[in-house]
C-alpha cells in the first residue's frame, strides 16, 4: 500500500494543498495548488460561499495536476480559542503474549479524552509525552514491549466546536471527507524538527497574513500557543497609506521590491507607480524598505514577549515561518531581535522550497507518524485512483505494484 495523503490550509490570504507520499520515511511531494482566499478575515470564515469557492478552485487545480480526485483531505485548524491541556489515561493490556499492540496504544489515548472534553469544545488532535509500561515510564513507542498496564501523558488539543465545523463543515459541502485535524505550528515544528529540537524547549513563529502565531514546544510536543493580531496585510496598509497608492501595489512593492532590513535596501533602486491620483511618482527601494522595516521589527518584539510569557523555560531555539519569513533581509533582521538562537525555517523536503507549505507538509508528517504508532496502514486515494496516479509519476515516485485499498478509519475510534 502507497502511503499518499492530502493536507489543506485555509488562511486569511491564501489557500494551499498539498498532495505527498510518504516513501521510505520521507515525504515526496506530488503536486501543490495555492490561491488567492475570499471570505476569510484573521482566519476566521466570513462568507462560506465565498471560501467554498476558493477551496474549489484550488482543489479544481490540484486534481487537474494529478488526473484524479481529492476526496480524503488533514484539515488546518485556526489557532483561536485552542487549549493544550496535559492528561492521562491507561488501557489493561489483554493478550495471551501480554504484547502491547497497537490497539493498546489506541485505547490508552482514548482514556486520555473520555469525560476530558468539554460540551462545547471538539478535541483537535492528541500528542503522546511518553507512555509508562507497568513501572517503566519515558517510553515514546512500546509496542511488542511486554507488560499488564499501559498509561500514557499526553496534550490534548481542543478548541471550540464551532471553530471546528466551520471547516469541516464547508470541506465536506464540497465531497471531502475530513480524516484529520490539526493545527498549523504543530505541522510547522514537525516539518522543521531534528533530533536536538525533540530534546529542547523552543519556539515556533509564524507570520501569516492577518496572524502571527506563536507557539512554545518542550521535547517535542506543544505546549502553549497565542495569535498576535499583526501580519504581512498591516505591511500592506502601512505602504499603500503612507505613499498613498492601493492595496494591491502594495502588496506587490512588499512581495517583489521591498528589503525586510532597510540596512540591505539601495536608494538607487526606482520604480515607478501610479498614486491614488492616478498620478506616476516614483519611489525608491529604501524608502519603502523603511515601513517594511518598522512594521516587521514591530511583530518581531511582539513574538518574542509573546514567546517568553508562554513559557518559564529558555528557549534553546527560535524558529521563523510563514510566508513573511521568506522576504529578503530577515534572516538577519531576525538575529538582531532575537540573537543566535533564532533562524529562518529552511524547508527539506522534496518538491517544495517554500515555507507557506511547512505547515501542510508537517501535517502530513505528523499524521504519518501517528499512524505508525498506532500500528496502521492508510492511504487517501482508492486503488483504482492509486494506480491511475502513480502510474503517471513513475519516474518520480520510484513506485512498486503492490497498491491495494487502505480501510478508512478514524483517529480514535475506527469509524
Amino acid at each position: 500500500m502507497r502511503r499518499i495523503y492530502t493536507s489543506i490550509d485555509i488562511g486569511s490570504s491564501s489557500i494551499k494543498i498539498l498532495v505527498g507520499e510518504m516513501f521510505k520515511g520521507r515525504l515526496i511531494v506530488l503536486t501543490t495548488s495555492c490561491v488567492r482566499t475570499k471570505g476569510v478575515k484573521k482566519g476566521l470564515i466570513i462568507d462560506a460561499n465565498e471560501v467554498m469557492s476558493s477551496i474549489k478552485e484550488a482543489i479544481d487545480i490540484a486534481e487537474g495536476k494529478l488526473g484524479v480526485k481529492i476526496k480524503k483531505v488533514i484539515a488546518s485548524i485556526p489557532l483561536y480559542s485552542m487549549k493544550f491541556n496535559e492528561v492521562d489515561g491507561y488501557a489493561t493490556i489483554d493478550n495471551e503474549d501480554g504484547k502491547v499492540t497497537g490497539n493498546d496504544i489506541t485505547r490508552a489515548l482514548q482514556a486520555c479524552v473520555y469525560n476530558k472534553v468539554g460540551n462545547d469544545e471538539e478535541l483537535v488532535t492528541i500528542i503522546p509525552i511518553e507512555f509508562v509500561l507497568d513501572n517503566k515510564a519515558g517510553i515514546k513507542d512500546p509496542k511488542g514491549m511486554v507488560g499488564k498496564k499501559l498509561g500514557v501523558r499526553a496534550i490534548n488539543v481542543m478548541t471550540s466546536k464551532k471553530n471546528l465545523y466551520a471547516i469541516i463543515s464547508i470541506l465536506e459541502s464540497l465531497g471531502l471527507e475530513v480524516i484529520d485535524t490539526n493545527i498549523g505550528v504543530i505541522g510547522e515544528y514537525f516539518e522543521y524538527r531534528n533530533k536536538d529540537m525533540d530534546k529542547l524547549s523552543g519556539a515556533i513563529i509564524s507570520i501569516g497574513s492577518d496572524l502571527t502565531n506563536v507557539a512554545t514546544f518542550e521535547k517535542g510536543v506543544i505546549k502553549a500557543a497565542e495569535t498576535i493580531p499583526l501580519g504581512g496585510r498591516n505591511i500592506d496598509n502601512d505602504i499603500a497609506y503612507i505613499k498613498k497608492i492601493s492595496r494591491e501595489d502594495a502588496l506587490k512593492l512588499k512581495e517583489s521590491f521591498a528589503i525586510a532590513n532597510r540596512q540591505y535596501a539601495q536608494g538607487s533602486e526606482i520604480i515607478e507607480v501610479f498614486d491614488t491620483y492616478k498620478k506616476e511618482i516614483r519611489l525608491n527601494q529604501l524608502e519603502v524598505s523603511e515601513i517594511v522595516m518598522s512594521r516587521v521589527v514591530e511583530i518581531l518584539k511582539l513574538a518574542k514577549k509573546q514567546a517568553s510569557l508562554l513559557t518559564n523555560k529558555e528557549n534553546s531555539y527560535i524558529i521563523i515561518t510563514g510566508g513573511m519569513s521568506e522576504m529578503p533581509g530577515m534572516s538577519s533582521l531576525t538575529g538582531d531581535i532575537f540573537g543566535k538562537e533564532a533562524r529562518i525555517g529552511n524547508i527539506e523536503t522534496m518538491g517544495i522550497r517554500d515555507n507557506r507549505y511547512a505547515a501542510l507538509s508537517g501535517m502530513i508528517k505528523f499524521f504519518h507518524e501517528k499512524l505508525n504508532l498506532r500500528g496502521k496502514k492508510y492511504t487517501m486515494f482508492d486503488e483504482d485512483d492509486e494506480e491511475e496516479l502513480l502510474s503517471s509519476r513513475k519516474g518520480v515516485l520510484n513506485i512498486t505494484e503492490d497498491s491495494i485499498l487502505g480501510k478508512v478509519f478514524g483517529y480514535f475510534f475506527d469509524k
